[in-house]
């Protein structure tokens, strides 16, 4: 889709240039303006939108309106057709899970106004207040390795507040909810592997572990609380003050896949695992993680949950290297599985 550069109608807009077939798709300049004066009134008028590129999903802009001290962020998600069923309405769950990650709110941008009705434009948008601070991506790197252990404590807290948040169902924080433990992971490698074949990939590995998973169901159903899971939480969706003497976490970002179930399944323990380097100081804000044989067998059931879900984003992103990659990692969890 072409779009707009430069000065449009008295806005400067900076959309991120994309070919037509990608699964990002800018707005134009007219509908950020629609989409403004819906939020802010008739007489809103945006002076500038910057769309942000490091996001790999929502469209994101920031947008300064005259009158206004502070820019906002405008989020739009993907059209409907483009979406994942596995990955159905991701916004609508993050405005949901809004009251429920309470415990973090001094932390998380405040929605500002929020559309599913398509009536402006045809897709989910958000307005939320802009946060200060650096992405921790383009900041821990400026501290000494000595100084990360600070950041990844930090991050084993929020995990640990969050993660304490209990709720009544299993399964997205919006919904659908299930009962047990057991049948919201199978539904999730299920609908995975329904969006693997819509791509024309391999779905055969993640629909084996699906079946083992229902076997062995009773060992997932050992959860009977559903902790909050963050969905997403790692160093891409945290910022950071940026004059601070170390890594000082100031805003975390992009809560949209939170779930109900165990923590374990979480992405952030799974990155927190990831490599024992700095990030072990994790565990020392966060509590120990049970370690017992049925903890370790479900753990592997979460980790084909989550390489199903990066195969699909490394598809999207037209990364087949990547997608590859993935079915030598899921060939390694099966055969511990087996």
């Amino acid at each position: 889709m072409a779009v707009e550069r430069g000065i449009l109608s008295g806005m400067d807009f900076q959309p991120v240039e994309r070919a037509s077939e990608a699964f990002q798709q800018s707005l134009t300049a007219e509908e950020i303006g629609k989409v403004c004066r819906r939020a802010f009134g008739d007489a809103a008028t945006p002076v500038s939108a910057v769309e942000l590129g490091a996001g790999m999903y929502n469209n994101v802009y920031r947008v300064s309106l005259a009158g206004r001290a502070r820019p906002v962020i405008l989020r739009v998600a993907p059209d409907e057709g483009r979406q994942f069923r596995s990955e159905r309405h991701l916004m609508r769950n993050e405005y949901g899970s809004v009251p429920w990650l309470a415990v973090i709110a001094s932390l998380m941008p405040q929605v500002l106004a929020a559309d599913w009705s398509h009536e402006v434009i045809d897709r989910d948008w958000m307005i939320q207040t802009h946060l200060d601070g650096v992405p921790a991506p383009e900041h821990l790197g400026t501290y000494p390795r000595a100084a990360w252990p600070a950041f990844f404590r930090q991050m084993g807290a929020i995990a640990r507040s969050v993660h304490d948040v209990r709720g009544t169902h299993f399964g997205p924080v919006s919904g659908p909810g299930y009962g047990t433990w057991s049948e919201a992971v199978i539904t999730s490698l299920e609908e995975i592997a329904a969006d693997l074949d819509g791509a024309g990939l391999d779905a055969a590995d993640v629909r084996k572990v699906a079946v083992v998973a229902a076997h062995d169901r009773a060992v997932l159903d050992e959860v009977t609380e559903p902790g909050l899971l963050t969905g997403d939480l790692w160093t891409v969706n945290v910022m950071l003050d940026a004059g601070a003497a170390e890594p000082t976490i100031t805003g975390v970002l992009d809560m949209d896949r939170t779930w109900w179930g165990d923590p374990a399944a979480d992405w952030t323990i799974r990155m927190a695992l990831a490599k024992q380097d700095e990030r072990v100081a994790f565990w020392e804000a966060y509590g120990e993680r049970d370690r017992s044989p049925a903890a370790a067998w479900r753990s592997l059931v979460y980790e084909v949950r989550h390489l199903g879900a990066v195969r699909l984003e490394r598809h999207r992103l037209g990364n087949a290297a990547g997608v590859k990659n993935t079915y030598d990692a899921v060939a390694a969890v099966l055969a511990e599985l087996s």
